[in-house]
């Protein structure tokens, strides 16, 4: 990985300043040794661990495109466009998990089911991104809500979210069926009124202090808008290009404190082979002051059949953020070295990039800039509220040079630029029958030249999210 001049002069700014006004935390080395005790040795029984928990998320967003981009839906048959789409939903999940059953191999399951109701029935609420105009991408559409064969928003469906089995010897668990996943590659994503969900077979161990192990194969995701499964595909490349399985291995791994470190690999088949390694240390105290830094690296290179034509890219962020007290402050550069998007699979939150945003600043080439501001109100008396602000820059688009394959249209980028900013703030319920429930706002802002691909763009989002424990 080379890194830029910019990236390599914040670098040494940050590392400046935490030297100047961090107080020093411990940076002892913490040495990998064999755990002494045993999550199984705690298994309490099959009903005697059970619990019935949930969530109910109200969901709401309002975009509009601006700089003549258009928004596309049925009416009376015939394509009509708009500025303006509105999705409303209501989601909810109720999920069961049994206790690990005594002894040296426990098992125990987990079944959660999904609704939806969709509150907004317009079918303005449906519209997904007219091809060509501004703000459309490939496989770009409607992801908010389920809509039928006719149009219409379904006004409410549901599916089994989760439904799997696991055993479990010592600290290793393996977990067979649909699961929740995360990884920098392989992520549930839940920026929707339901998250998306994996089939699969998963290993996770921790047998060890300081290092755990994973690995995963998977053969459908369950998307967070529909009821059935579909196969794997990419999130910016041709969307008729699948791959049947997923495979996936990774270690997280924690020499200090105060540094945490992990490195996974992940093959698409027939898309891509990717590789991430990141890092994240914090120094100082934020009472006076602390730094934290992060780096996120993925390679990403064509695989098998090559569906998506050939692939060499090199993507990296870099952030540093200080905070004092209630006050924090994020610089992220960011980096795209390929002619290809950064791309990452679709209905997953594979991309563990700083400037990942509305827009994921990841085209062809492409550089990136965000600052960002925090407040935690917590230090002033108010617990639970925060308000969050920030502005992003992209520049230096170039898809020129893309030879084709599962990118084309990319070849139309040519110096391309576009910038993003947002303002945010959630609430968490601290005590009472309601604690823990969250209610956040943010509004994003979105401009783009000419052949940007996410185009212009406003959207308000109001979420609020309810726990529940029903045993």
């Amino acid at each position: 990985m080379k890194l830029s001049s910019t990236a390599l002069l914040a670098l040494a700014i940050s590392s400046i300043t935490a030297t100047a006004y961090a107080e020093t935390q411990s940076q002892d080395f913490t040495p990998v040794t064999v755990k002494t005790t045993s999550s199984q040795a705690d298994a309490t029984g099959f009903v005697e661990g059970q619990s019935i928990s949930g969530t109910t998320r109200n969901w709401y967003a309002n975009e509009q495109l601006k700089r003549g981009g258009k928004f596309a839906y049925k009416k009376d048959g015939v394509s009509t466009p708009t500025d303006r789409r509105i999705n409303w939903d209501q989601g909810t999940i109720v999920k069961y998990n049994s206790g690990f059953t005594e002894g040296t191999v426990g098992f125990s399951t987990e079944v959660a089911a999904y609704n939806a109701v969709a509150l907004e029935r317009d079918r303005k609420s449906l519209a997904s991104n007219n091809g060509g105009a501004p703000g459309s991408r490939p496989g770009a559409g409607n992801n908010r809500t389920l809509t039928t064969e006719g149009g219409d928003a379904q006004g409410q469906w549901s599916k089994m979210g989760l439904a799997n089995v696991k055993a479990r010897i010592s600290n290793t668990t393996l977990t067979a069926g649909r699961m929740n996943f995360s990884s920098p590659q392989v992520d549930v994503i839940g920026n929707r009124a339901l998250p998306s969900s994996f089939e699969g077979i998963a290993i996770h161990s921790e047998e060890l202090n300081n290092l755990a192990f994973d690995l995963g194969t998977f053969d459908r995701v369950s998307p967070r808008t529909e009821e059935s499964l579909s196969k794997f595909r990419s999130e910016y490349g041709n969307p008729s290009a699948e791959t049947d399985h997923v495979n996936t291995a990774g270690i997280t791994y924690q020499p200090f404190a105060s540094l945490t470190t992990s490195l996974w690999g992940t093959q698409a088949e027939d898309l891509w082979n990717q590789y991430y390694f990141g890092a994240t240390h914090v120094l100082g105290d934020s009472s006076v002051l602390s730094l934290t830094t992060g780096l996120n690296y993925y390679k990403t290179v064509d695989e098998g059949k090559k569906l998506l034509g050939e692939i060499d890219n090199d993507t990296y962020s870099l952030s540093f953020g200080l905070t004092h007290q209630a006050h924090s402050l994020t610089f992220s550069y960011q980096e795209v070295n390929g002619n290809e998007y950064f791309d990452y699979l679709h209905e997953t939150n594979g991309i563990y990039l700083a400037n990942s945003l509305l827009s994921d600043f990841n085209g062809p080439n492409e550089k990136s800039f965000q600052i960002a501001y925090g407040l935690n109100m917590a230090e002033y008396g108010v617990p639970g509220l925060k308000f969050n602000i920030y502005q992003a820059r992209g520049w230096g688009i170039d898809g020129t040079h893309y030879a084709g394959g599962g990118y084309d249209g990319v070849q139309s980028m040519d110096g391309e630029t576009h910038y993003e900013y947002g303002i945010g703030s959630s609430y968490a319920i601290q005590s009472g029958p309601l604690k823990a429930t969250t209610v956040r706002a943010t509004y994003t802002a979105h401009r783009a030249s000419e052949n940007q691909a996410d185009g212009s763009i406003n959207e308000f989002r109001l979420v609020t999210t309810i726990p529940f424990n029903i045993l």
